[in-house]
């Protein structure tokens, strides 16, 4: 058999294999694939970098130095970060702002504007305006974010292959400790307001430096009353499509998770491909988390890419046939003691990811 045969043998075994459900045949016509592998692993320094490298990573999401009190990076900090990178043969596609991440808001530093809270999340919203700009004048074309004030829930994790441990989350097994958070109670129309207020003053300076804005949406969604006294307004695909309309914009998407967006859904493997393609066809994906969910809303496990219930294979190809243009890569991997520090697990993912991008592309 040769080469191109064997491929496409895999390709067409890996689909058949799979339990999942993927979309009923189309009459899709397929751009050329410019999808690919990608990462965001921290801290940015050479050791990470020529692990990726050595992995067949060359391009990435970078963790820039700490601004420390100052609270914003200098044009000088990300050109040293890209420059960095380059200098491994790896390309700084985009960074994740130093605040605005997936944790809670008991621990985070800066939770100014998802509290709410004036003249603070004012001073947020300037310093990521001149974050925006810095990435312009240092060329790092994108930035990714979180609206997040309950962080990633989860319960305890569950076993899985090879002594694995698989991130879980089962509603019915959840307690809310403390039962509110310092946020108090936020509805879904308090919630609603501060990400307008966010996006009608971030979004504008995205589009006058023509820099991307990635948001990952809330992980998980929570039923509608809300956990912890939040409502969770990006838990949900309709969450994500209105949050999309606000301040319209070619700029203004989302660091999309497969495995985040699997999670809302009460059939993964089959309504994901809607949602890429509501996301997906107007332009609005801007970084995709390929990760792969066992289970459904409230009730799910993270595994490894090729034993979940989404075929990962059609996620991809759906990705391809909106003409996805950027990073796939791996997060939340399963963890094991003789991995303590994830590698293993992210390689995994790497070549896992590879291989699927190189079989699609020889079956085109």
């Amino acid at each position: 058999m040769n080469r191109r045969a064997f491929i496409a043998s895999a390709a067409a075994g890996a689909t058949t294999a799979s339990c999942a459900k993927g979309p009923e045949p189309s009459e899709t016509s397929y751009a050329p694939m410019r999808m690919h592998v990608g990462a965001q692993r921290s801290p940015t320094n050479v050791e990470m970098l020529q692990f990726l490298k050595r992995h067949g990573v060359n391009h990435c999401c970078g963790y820039p130095p700490d601004p420390g009190e100052r609270g914003y990076w200098l044009r000088e900090d990300l050109e040293k970060t890209r420059e960095l990178c380059e200098a491994e043969g790896v390309a700084l596609d985009m960074v994740a702002l130093p605040f605005l991440a997936s944790s809670h808001i008991d621990r985070e530093k800066r939770g100014a504007i998802m509290l709410g809270q004036s003249p603070e999340r004012d001073r947020d919203i300037d310093h990521i305006h001149k974050m925006i700009q810095g990435c312009a004048e240092a060329g790092i074309p994108a930035f990714k974010y979180n609206m997040s004030i309950l962080g990633v829930l989860r319960t305890e994790r569950t076993p899985g292959r090879g002594g694995s441990l698989y991130s879980t989350w089962r509603l019915e097994e959840a307690v809310p400790d403390p039962p509110l958070t310092r946020a108090g109670h936020v509805e879904e129309d308090t919630a609603w307001e501060r990400i307008t207020y966010f996006l009608d003053r971030v979004i504008p300076v995205a589009n006058e430096y023509k820099i991307r804005a990635a948001c990952h949406p809330h992980d998980p969604g929570v039923p509608p009353e809300g956990y912890q006294g939040v409502a969770r307004v990006l838990g949900t695909p309709e969450g994500l499509y209105k949050f999309m309309g606000i301040q319209e914009s070619p700029y203004h998407g989302f660091n999309l998770c497969l495995g985040t967006t699997s999670e809302m859904l009460q059939d993964p493997a089959t309504e994901i491909h809607e949602v890429i393609r509501r996301i997906g066809r107007p332009g609005k994906l801007f970084n995709i988390h390929f990760r792969n969910i066992r289970g459904k809303r409230d009730n799910f496990q993270e595994v490894y890419p090729d034993e979940g219930d989404l075929n990962m294979v059609e996620a991809a190809r759906t990705l391809w046939e909106v003409d996805y243009p950027y990073m796939l890569m791996p997060d939340h991997m399963p963890r094991h003691a003789d991995d303590p520090r994830g590698r293993q697990g992210f390689a995994y993912g790497f070549g896992y990811i590879k291989g699927l991008l190189q079989a699609l592309r020889s079956t085109a």
